[in-house]
């Protein structure tokens, strides 16, 4: 039976740049989605244009709500999922010190970690949230708590254990011996990756290698994970990691990295070359299946180096600020032609629903000095949460927006579960230009959206619930 989904669609047609994004943004005010047996959509179009034999299906008549791609979030902390609100005092380096690795060592529990994976994949649902490259817990029964409740709920989920095998005493409960290392992450890798289907092509379910950052890890971590990588990589598996997010003169992160690294730059930790004076010690994590989270201090030879070998950036403005860490620098970065997808960094940040973190992306780059500041297009922002994250997760061919062909994730907004959004689309002063109307609609539904707006959420075609 053909499902018929009515509402006022907004997406992002085709396979645009974010330069591009304006141009493709797709409007309709009296929108259908028509949806197939198998969970991929069959039309997206006018009501009044339905093929004739798409008539007779399943009608969910969601108006005057909105309907969305579903949003893409390419880093995001399962186990900080209680971590929020953590004050330390200080930026990255304390704050992980101080908060996140006592926080995290607290999955430890298995009771705990399938309490936690329970509440992380419910915020999922509540938010909109249908696909997210997820750093992973350090505990192997947790992260089989967080693919578990995440098969049971039908979402989408790219996840990794994080890997450390150096640090402080207070993250001594994550430390594993280098061997572990390997052998937890090779485990992880044969039970979860393509699990659900046994096809990474279809399935919902995929693991990624994720060191916490490489001053979580040693020169010989590099080296055998890069091996393990290398001998994975065409099994479709990801990469993920931090990189250049905190520059705090002396002390930062960036800087204590080429200290102890002796490198050239903060990527080549991940690029093979982790030896003293960016000298190649064993083999490069990069690729269209890697994701580095922050990127705000980049030097221009990383920025090339990433968009050479397709590599993304997970966008973290909110926690950017939170930990004061600085503002990605967006009109260089897109110059350099690297995909620029949005992450929640929850944990790091403190807000999980994505229009909210791109309402943040906004505000930081409209305040960038000189003229570097900008102000990002309504459609910009809705391909930074939907289609960019698709094409971080080199699955563009089957998410990010609502073309005919691709599967059908997408979330249904009710102006009326939040009467402020309510308001604002009923109320809001409209241009009497329709393009420039259509753009401050879609801009007041982003910016006013709440978690009580989102009714539904959809995976495959198939409402996800708690």
């Amino acid at each position: 039976m053909i499902q018929l989904h009515r509402g006022h669609i907004f997406h992002i047609s085709g396979s645009p740049t974010v330069e591009g994004a304006a141009d493709a943004l797709v409007s309709l005010p009296d929108g259908v989605l028509a949806i197939d047996d198998a969970g991929v959509v069959a039309f997206c179009g006018e009501f009044d244009a339905l093929p004739q034999h798409l008539h007779g299906g399943d009608v969910h008549d969601h108006r005057p709500g909105f309907l969305l791609p579903g949003f893409i979030d390419t880093h995001v902390h399962f186990p900080q999922i209680y971590a929020g609100d953590a004050y330390g005092g200080g930026q990255l380096l304390e704050w992980l010190d101080l908060c996140v690795f006592p926080s995290e060592s607290r999955l430890a529990d298995p009771e705990f970690a399938a309490h936690a994976a329970a509440a992380f994949c419910a915020r999922r649902i509540a938010t909109g949230t249908t696909a997210a490259m997820v750093f992973g817990s350090a505990f192997p029964h947790a992260q089989d708590a967080l693919f578990a409740e995440t098969q049971r709920t039908g979402l989408r989920l790219v996840s990794g254990r994080g890997i450390q095998t150096t640090g402080p005493e207070s993250a001594a409960a994550l430390i594993t011996s280098e061997d572990d290392a390997i052998t937890l992450t090779r485990d992880e890798i044969d039970r979860w990756h393509g699990a659900d289907t046994g096809d990474v092509d279809t399935a919902l379910l995929h693991v990624a290698v994720v060191p916490r950052f490489s001053l979580a890890v040693t020169a010989e971590t590099l080296k055998n994970l890069g091996e393990l990588y290398d001998s994975v990589r065409g099994r479709g598996v990801y990469f993920h990691s931090h990189l250049n997010e905190n520059n705090r003169p002396g002390t930062g992160e960036v800087a204590t990295t080429l200290e102890r690294y002796q490198v050239q730059s903060y990527l080549d930790t991940y690029d093979g070359k982790f030896l003293p004076g960016s000298e190649v010690g064993g083999k490069s994590f990069l690729g269209p299946r890697a994701i580095l989270a922050h990127s705000v201090h980049c030097q221009d030879s990383e920025l090339a180096r990433m968009a050479e070998t397709g590599t993304s950036i997970a966008h973290c403005p909110t926690s950017q600020q939170f930990l004061g860490s600085g503002t990605m620098p967006w009109k260089r970065t897109v110059a350099a032609g690297v995909n620029i997808a949005i992450g929640s960094d929850f944990g790091g940040g403190d807000e999980f629903l994505l229009s909210r973190v791109l309402g943040d992306a906004f505000k930081v780059h409209i305040s960038e000095e000189g003229d570097s500041a900008l102000s990002l297009h309504p459609a910009e922002l809705l391909f930074t949460g939907t289609l960019a994250g698709a094409r971080a997760l080199d699955m563009e061919n089957r998410i990010g927006n609502l073309d005919a062909g691709k599967e059908a994730d997408f979330l249904v907004v009710d102006p009326a579960g939040w009467p402020a959004l309510g308001s604002l689309i009923n109320f809001g002063t409209r241009s009497p230009d329709p393009i420039l109307a259509r753009d401050q609609t879609l801009f007041g539904l982003l910016m006013a959206m709440r978690e009580p707006a989102i009714s539904h959420v959809y995976v495959q075609g198939r409402r996800v619930s708690t």
